[in-house]
């Protein structure tokens, strides 16, 4: 059955390996070139794509790690929203803001200059230059200039960010020690007055079951749990002598799905036993949250967490508790000192990024509040989703070459700068069978039209010809993406990609061809490919294949890609953990201090095999004239970014 808006569209599926499960809509489209919308400070105003949708079915266009807080408290990285989802915006209340419940309405990808703004709170955001946040003084996009063309409000050192910033990774509800901190908190909180959540039960019960030894007594409501021996239960109940981080969390959990609740927003305990209180407030201590007492002689007693809506927020997704908590919906939205920002830097290089268009024009990313950027819906517009969909349908415009030429050879065309693969990549498998980009450089070469690629697929090579006719007439850009030359590793970590050798031989296939040629060395992986000796094999290997420029990036796990990340390497190199733990903790990024030997590594083998480490530019800002003669080792590399 055909998409509702893709009538006359002829559907074809293929009976070989590299297609099966994928279904190619062939359309006749009616126009080529898209503007890019919005100001933009990217090298290029307009965009072609043959194709919609991917069949390279790469991990990087599904994957969007912010973490975007959703209605009920939760967060979900901005890849994994769906249209429908509701989560929190902003809304206007007289020159104020306050937070509300709203919905996504499309969801996109795209291909950027990456730009990281680093708050005073330790929040990094990764975002294209023209993205806006909501700061102290009005929305202002991420860089900008104060004259000439270039002219908008933009980020800088004396702007504070609106919302409650650096959000906590999500309680480890799986931990052994949470679960037995979990069972020890609902335990000691079960003598108090007020209905358990059936959620909170079911979580006890199947704590008790998966700590072993403990079952739940017939009375009560099922709320008593006692051990098969004294025994067993002690090992599950007592009092830890040296408590694990994970236990703390779970023992507030507990204690608060038995006889807590939201008081004015704030949790609130209801225990006044003097051994539970101590062991409460000490715990909510050590986790970064102010709480205070209230003796029974004021009152019913308890314990209050103070604060406002950071506090709520993240007591909500570090504790994990089942009990439902108030959300930010109604709070006015605030900013202080904590959100002011320290810099921004760029990334010197194109990173995919994912945006979301809302009811209320904005959403909370990573604890800020973030505009949308712009409307592009892509294949939701075709009656498709953009996930399963985007891999396994895929829309083929069967007339690309024609259209594009037309479009070409129109009166109001300027012969502006053309870029491919910023949506989806123009030589993923589907071009094998299509050969649509033969024709599309035909028609850029005959009318001397500038154009990049981005691409991972070393098809481009067959286009060598085309490539290099092009590139006597107008300007040609290529660039590819090689982190690391281990086979074994490649296939543990990137089963889905073209292998490194593969690239490589692409890279220097280009380069021969006098191109100079752009190369991503990213992800750099701490304990497997950040060695000396692993390093200095991966630029010995892009300065032989004739690499122009290398862009090193060090792994980063933000929300999303961590617990991914996380659970491979629990799988495949366990006695790595202990060390990740010490570059990340909580948090997505390696120290400084690390990120600085590893570019001094870089530095160092660059230098021993002839590149230069001068220039900051991004791989993918169009050369000043045609391709370049083949290079010399001397020439080879002038441009290196060190993050």
């Amino acid at each position: 059955m055909l998409p509702l808006a893709l009538p006359g569209a002829v559907a074809r599926t293929f009976d070989t390996p590299e297609f099966r499960g994928v279904t190619f809509y062939e359309v006749q489209a009616k126009s080529l070139i898209n503007r890019v919308p919005g100001a933009s400070r990217v090298p290029f105003e307009w965009t072609l794509n043959p194709y919609r949708g991917c069949s390279h079915a790469c991990v990087y266009c599904l994957t969007g790690d912010a973490a975007i807080l959703m209605a009920d408290g939760t967060t979900r990285p901005l890849a994994d929203l769906r249209v429908g989802d509701e989560i929190v915006g902003t809304v206007r209340d007289g020159r104020l803001r306050r937070y509300t419940t709203t919905r996504v309405l499309a969801h996109w990808s795209t291909v950027k200059p990456g730009w990281r703004v680093t708050l005073a709170d330790g929040t990094e955001l990764v975002a294209s230059a023209e993205h806006r946040f909501l700061t102290d003084r009005g929305w202002k996009h991420v860089t900008g200039a104060r004259h000439g063309r270039s002219r908008r409000p933009h980020l800088t050192t004396a702007n504070r960010l609106a919302g409650f910033g650096r959000l906590p990774v999500a309680a480890p509800t799986g931990s052994p020690a949470y679960r037995r901190g979990y069972l020890c908190g609902f335990v000691n909180g079960d003598g108090h007055v007020g209905p358990v959540p059936a959620a909170a039960l079911e979580r006890a019960h199947e704590y008790a079951a998966a700590c072993g030894g403990l079952h739940a007594l017939a009375g009560d409501a099922g709320r008593e749990f006692a051990g098969a021996s004294v025994r067993d239960a002690s090992a599950v109940l007592d009092w830890p002598e040296e408590p694990e981080r994970d236990w703390r969390l779970g023992f507030v959990a507990g204690l608060y799905d038995a006889d807590g609740g939201p008081v004015g927003g704030l949790p609130r305990f209801n225990a006044v036993d003097k051994v539970v209180v101590d062991w409460l407030v000490e715990c909510l201590t050590v986790l970064g949250f102010a709480a205070v007492v209230d003796e029974p002689c004021d009152g019913p007693g308890g314990v209050r967490v103070l604060g406002g809506t950071r506090e709520r927020v993240r007591f909500g997704l570090m504790v994990g508790p089942a009990r439902p908590m108030a959300t930010a919906a109604g709070d006015l939205v605030r900013g202080d000192d904590a959100l002011r920002v320290v810099s921004v830097e760029p990334l010197g290089v194109d990173l995919p990024m994912y945006d979301i268009t809302t009811g209320t024009g904005d959403f909370i990313a990573n604890g800020v509040v973030s505009h949308n950027c712009f409307a592009r819906r892509t294949h939701t517009y075709l009656d498709l989703d953009a996930g399963h969909d985007f891999d396994t349908q895929i829309v083929v415009k069967v007339n690309a070459g024609e259209v594009l030429r037309r479009e070409l050879s129109a009166r109001g065309w300027s012969g502006a700068h053309l870029a491919m693969g910023t949506n989806v990549d123009c030589y993923q498998r589907a071009e094998g069978r299509y050969r649509l980009m033969r024709d599309i450089l035909a028609a850029l070469r005959d009318h001397a039209n500038p154009f990049s690629i981005l691409t991972k697929g070393t098809l481009i090579t067959r286009d060598l010809d085309l490539l290099r006719e092009a590139a006597e007439v107008t300007t040609v850009s290529l660039s590819m993406s090689i982190g690391f030359v281990d086979e074994h590793l490649w296939r543990s970590v990137e089963p889905g990609t073209p292998s490194p050798l593969r690239r490589l031989d692409a890279v220097r296939r280009l380069s021969d061809a006098g191109f100079a040629v752009g190369v991503l060395m990213a992800p750099i992986l701490p304990g497997l490919t950040d060695t000396p000796e692993s390093i200095d094999a991966t630029v010995a290997a892009l300065t032989a294949a004739g690499a122009a420029s290398i862009v090193p990036l060090v792994l980063h796990l933000r929300p999303g890609a961590r617990e991914w990340y996380r659970a491979w390497l629990t799988r495949e190199h366990p006695t790595l953990l202990p060390r990740y733990r010490e570059l990340y903790g909580d948090g997505s990024y390696a120290p400084q201090s690390y990120q600085r030997e590893i570019s001094a590594r870089v530095r160092l083998a660059a230098r021993r095999h002839g590149l230069s480490t001068g220039g900051t530019g991004t791989t993918r800002m169009p050369s000043a004239g045609r391709a370049a003669p083949p290079k010399t080792q001397e020439a080879i590399g002038e441009q290196l970014t060190l993050l």
